[in-house]
C-alpha cells in the first residue's frame, strides 16, 4: 500500500507530481551477466510533495526489495576531482571543529574513503558502519585507527562514542527519515559537543533541470536546504551550518544537540514557495525533456553514429531505463575498475573502461554529471578519441 503520510513531519497533505513504473530496485549493484541485469527485479516510483514541510518521498518504496552488499559499488573515489573536494571537506571539518585525536563515526561509510581521510588528516580514530563495506579495500595506513562494521545503523550502535557523526549520501536511501534522525539524536543525549554532519543531493536542482536521471528507486527521500533543516530542527537539533557544495549539487548540514534559544534560522530555509512551484514545473515539463534527449540520440544513431554514456552509476541506470535506449546506446564507460565487465541493472548495458573507446570510436560521449566534463575531455584527448562531449 502507498504511504499516506510524510515520513519527515507526519502531514497527510501530500501532492503527487511524478510517476515511473518498472525501474530497477537497485542501480549500483554490479550484475555479472546481461541476462541477470535485464531480469533484475523492478519497482515503481510515485513522488509526492509534502505541503507541510517540503519533503519529497516515493510513497511506493519498499525497503525489503533492496540489496546493500559487497557487490554494491557506489564509490566516486576514482575521480581526481571528487577526491580533491572530499579531501578539502575533510580538512575543513578537522580545522573547524578541532577534530584532532578525536573519535569519528560514519554512518553509511561505503568503502570507507571519507572516514579514512578524516582519520589520516587529523590523527583520529574511527568507526564506519555500512552493509556494503569491503574489507579488502581498506587503506593500509589507517588500518589500526579505523574499525568497520558490516551492518545497517540501528539501536545496537547507539553507544559508539563520537566527536563527529558523519552521514553522507545515505539519508536519501532511507524512508522513515524522521525516525532515523531521531535515532542519531538519541545517541548524543544532552551532550552539545558532538557535531553531526549530513550530506544529501539537492532536489531543487533536480526539479529545476528536469533531471529525470536523478530519480531512481533507491533514492526514496529527496531534500531541499529548507526541508533538511526543518527535519533536523524537528528532531531537537540546532542547525549550525547549512550550505551547498560540489557545483551546488549537494547539501551539507552541520548540527548539534538542540537548545532552542541558540538555534539559528537560515534564510535559505525559506524555500517552500519555490519548491512547490518547481514540483509543478517538473510535473508539466519532464516529458518534454525525455523527448528532447530521444531526438538528440536518434540524430546521432540514425546517421550511423555511435553514442556512449560516461558514468555507470544510478544516473546512468535511470537515464537508460527511463528513455528505453537499448538501440541508441550500446556501452557505458566508467573509470572505476571494479565496474568493468559488469552490466547495468534493468537495461543490461555492459560497462567498459575508457580505453575501450580507442577502438570503438564513438561520435558522442554523454557525461552523466557535468562536473566531470573536464576530466573526461582529458581522458578522451589522451586516448585520441575525437568525439563530441556533452552532459546531461
Amino acid at each position: 500500500m502507498p504511504a499516506t503520510e510524510c515520513f519527515a513531519c507526519g502531514s497527510r497533505d501530500l501532492t503527487p507530481f511524478y510517476e515511473q513504473a518498472g525501474v530497477p530496485v537497485n542501480s549500483c549493484l554490479m550484475m555479472p551477466s546481461r541476462v541477470e541485469a535485464v531480469s533484475y527485479p523492478k519497482g515503481d516510483i510515485r513522488l509526492v510533495y509534502c505541503n507541510g514541510c517540503g519533503f519529497i518521498q516515493n510513497v511506493l518504496f519498499d525497503p525489503s526489495r533492496l540489496e546493500y552488499s559487497p557487490r554494491y559499488e557506489e564509490t566516486q573515489g576514482f575521480s581526481p576531482l571528487f577526491n580533491q573536494w572530499a579531501g578539502e571537506v575533510a580538512q575543513r571539518y578537522i580545522d573547524q571543529y578541532g577534530l584532532r585525536g578525536k573519535q569519528i563515526l560514519e554512518i553509511g561509510c561505503g568503502k570507507g574513503e571519507f572516514l579514512s581521510l578524516l582519520c589520516r588528516l587529523g590523527d583520529n580514530t574511527g568507526v564506519g558502519i555500512d552493509p556494503a563495506y569491503v574489507s579488502e579495500r581498506q587503506a593500509d595506513d589507517v588500518a589500526q585507527a579505523v574499525r568497520f562494521i558490516t551492518d545497517f545503523y540501528g539501536e545496537q550502535h547507539l553507544d559508539i562514542p563520537a566527536d563527529l557523526i558523519a552521514c553522507r549520501h545515505t539519508l536519501e536511501h532511507i524512508s522513515p527519515v524522521s525516525d532515523f534522525v531521531e535515532l542519531v539524536r538519541r545517541s548524543i543525549g544532552d551532550n552539545r559537543d558532538p557535531v553531526v554532519f549530513f550530506e544529501v543531493p539537492d532536489v531543487m536542482r533536480v526539479l529545476r533541470e528536469l533531471a529525470f536521471w536523478d530519480i531512481y528507486y533507491e533514492h526514496c527521500s529527496y531534500f531541499s536546504l529548507g526541508s533538511l533543516a526543518r527535519l533536523f530542527r524537528a528532531r531537537d537539533f540546532d542547525v549550525v551550518d547549512l550550505r551547498m557544495e560540489y557545483d551546488e549539487q549537494y547539501i551539507l548540514l552541520d548540527a548539534i544537540a538542540g537548545q532552542t534559544e541558540y538555534g539559528r534560522h537560515w534564510e535559505v530555509e525559506d524555500d517552500m514557495p519555490e519548491l512547490s512551484l518547481l514540483t509543478e514545473y517538473f510535473r508539466d515539463n519532464h516529458d518534454a525533456k525525455l523527448a528532447e534527449w530521444s531526438r538528440s540520440l536518434k540524430q546521432v544513431t540514425n546517421g550511423g553514429g555511435r553514442a556512449v554514456l560516461w558514468g555507470s552509476s544510478s544516473k546512468a541506470v535511470s537515464y537508460l531505463t527511463t528513455l528505453e535506449t537499448r538501440d541508441q546506446i550500446e556501452y557505458v564507460v566508467d573509470i572505476n575498475p571494479y565496474r568493468h565487465g559488469k552490466f547495468l541493472a534493468g537495461s543490461g548495458h555492459e560497462i567498459v573502461p575508457p580505453d575501450f573507446l580507442k577502438d570503438y570510436k564513438p561520435d558522442l560521449v554523454i557525461a552523466m554529471n557535468p562536473i566531470y566534463k573536464p576530466e573526461i575531455q582529458e581522458d578522451l584527448d589522451r586516448m585520441g578519441v575525437r568525439a563530441e562531449l556533452t552532459a546531461v
